[in-house]
């Protein structure tokens, strides 16, 4: 997966900014192929954004820095932090903005007092999640209001029934729900939850694969290339539903919503 992965690079960049490839690490916009991924995280951050307005904000592994321009459209100052260095070269140079700054530096070393802190889809790539979580309680701790907010696959969807994990190599802990409640719980004294979940045509094509067999059926017709050409690059965030209202373990992230 990771290997075919690497024949994609980031489509019509800006002039002078260097393309990144997909590696699987990280989602990237302007990937055609890429596109549902880039929408199912970039509805989260769009989520954030009319909840942070006014508000120093630190999007932490901010990867290809398009989450922390979403960002500082609402919040009066962003800081995208990512330590990579291709990731934060590219993002410095493709996102420009009033209040928009990137810092290269490790999540766990960064060290500027915010209102609010974003860590999205990482969590389960760090080693030492209860670490990382104080910190970010402690940068928020001086801020009236101040919130986490963190998000995560659900291994209950992400990976095969009854598996541990996904087959992602960048993964080191993935949670069911009830395990990523605990987390956070462990750390701040409010947690609230929401889950991620398919609308409009992603509902209907999860319908169609679940109840109708459609995997199998464009798979003996021939068509699977050309139907995937087309439907996953016509995905927008508006076929993704942010909630607290349906069962967790149906969802395919969980987003938390922090206070120490």
């Amino acid at each position: 997966m990771a290997e075919a992965e690497q024949l994609y690079l980031q489509r019509d960049q800006p002039e002078g900014v260097p393309p990144l490839a997909l590696t699987g690490e990280r989602t990237l916009p302007d990937v055609p192929e890429e596109n549902y991924w880039f929408r199912r995280h970039l509805v989260v951050y769009d989520w954030i954004a009319g909840r942070v307005g006014g508000q120093k904000v630190v999007d932490m592994a901010c990867g290809e820095g398009y989450g922390s321009d979403v960002l500082a459209r609402t919040a009066s100052e962003v800081v995208g932090v990512d330590a990579n260095p291709e990731a934060h070269e590219h993002a410095r140079l493709r996102y420009s903005r009033d209040g928009l700054r990137f810092a290269r530096d490790l999540v766990e070393t960064f060290d500027e007092r915010c209102d609010a802190v974003v860590f999205l889809q990482t969590i389960e790539h760090v080693q030492n999640p209860d670490e990382v979580l104080e910190r970010f309680k402690a940068l928020v701790a001086g801020s009236d209001g101040g919130a986490v907010y963190v998000s995560t696959p659900n291994v209950l969807t992400l990976a095969p029934e009854g598996a541990e994990k996904s087959g992602n190599p960048w993964h080191v802990k993935e949670y069911r729900p009830e395990e990523f409640r605990a987390l956070c719980e462990a750390h701040f004294s409010s947690v609230e939850l929401l889950g991620l979940f398919h609308a409009r045509k992603l509902a209907w094509h999860q319908f169609a694969i679940e109840r109708l067999g459609w995997d199998t059926v464009h798979a003996k017709l021939g068509l699977t290339k050309r139907f995937y050409d087309w439907f996953t690059p016509a995905i927008a965030t508006s076929d993704f539903t942010l909630t607290a209202d349906r069962p967790l373990e149906g969802a395919l992230d969980v987003l938390a919503v922090c206070r120490p």
